[in-house]
């Protein structure tokens, strides 16, 4: 495996980031993961320009943009893949013990890995953790990761690939990795950035090309949605059949396999949408 790291193509092995590292030593670091089909990734400006607005939200500097599309170019020639899971990393880089930030300046590392087709459906769990909608890392695609691997260990204990949190004030917000749609009397619901949930990409895009409504939902929405999908970079849009013990007879529903029709046409007919 060949990866980017500060401006440079190496191999794996010689990739080598400092134990120093901020996104190590504090976990002071944003990140972007990007579906590639082909050699080809996937909604790249929207998944920059969100890296750039994470970048901000924890006080790092702007991300050379340019850099980064150089790496993404480099790794994706090193590695010809049908479908590809490409990763973005970017941290406070090596700095001395402590609170401060006086270091050398950020690292930002490209990788690329293969990727496995999604399932149609899937199960999904709540959790009893709940999301901080009023966190300075609210909507930030941060590596401080911890809270989610906990959750999804949880979750495929339990045979589910998803946990679904709800934020402080008892609303539906989203999953570890994903955002979450419900259907109610037929209409599609997703909940506001407001809530607390990360600005999916998938998830606008979804909205857009669906005309989803952002709506406040209470968290025993799941109990009684008449169909719910989520939706994510490796995803797409994909189909919940099983939420907890609740079955969701059907699934995908007429409304989620519309959905589900509209992304792929819409994702074909252009690339970076």
């Amino acid at each position: 495996m060949r990866i980017w790291l500060d401006g440079a193509l190496r191999d794996a092995d010689d990739a080598k980031v400092s134990v120093l590292d901020r996104g190590l030593t504090v976990g002071e670091g944003v990140f972007e993961t990007l579906k590639t089909e082909h050699g080809t990734p996937f909604a790249l400006t929207r998944h920059l320009e969100r890296l750039t607005r994470s970048a901000r939200g924890l006080g790092l500097p702007d991300p050379d943009l340019d850099e980064v599309r150089r790496g993404c170019a480099a790794v994706l020639e090193a590695h010809p893949v049908p479908l590809g899971r490409l990763r973005i990393t970017y941290t406070g880089g090596p700095a001395p013990l402590g609170p401060g930030r006086a270091g050398t300046g950020p690292t930002l590392s490209v990788a690329l890995g293969p990727a496995a087709p999604r399932p149609d459906t899937t199960a999904v769990i709540t959790v009893p953790w709940v999301r901080n909608e009023r966190s300075p890392l609210a909507g930030l695609k941060a590596t401080s990761y911890a809270e989610n691997l906990v959750a999804l260990a949880r979750a495929q204990r339990e045979g589910a690939s998803e946990a679904l949190f709800a934020n402080t004030v008892g609303q539906l917000c989203e999953g570890t990795g994903s955002n979450v749609f419900v259907v109610l009397d037929g209409e599609l619901h997703t909940p506001p950035v407001a809530s607390g949930c990360l600005p999916g990409v998938t998830r606008a895009l979804a909205v857009e090309w669906t005309g989803a409504r952002e709506s406040d939902l209470p968290f025993d929405v799941l109990e009684r949605a008449e169909e719910v999908f989520l939706t994510s970079t490796l995803r797409d849009v994909q189909a919940v059949h099983r939420v907890d013990g609740r079955t969701l007879a059907g699934a995908p529903g007429p409304v989620t396999a519309e959905a589900v029709r509209v992304f792929r046409e819409r994702s074909a007919a252009d690339v970076d949408p």
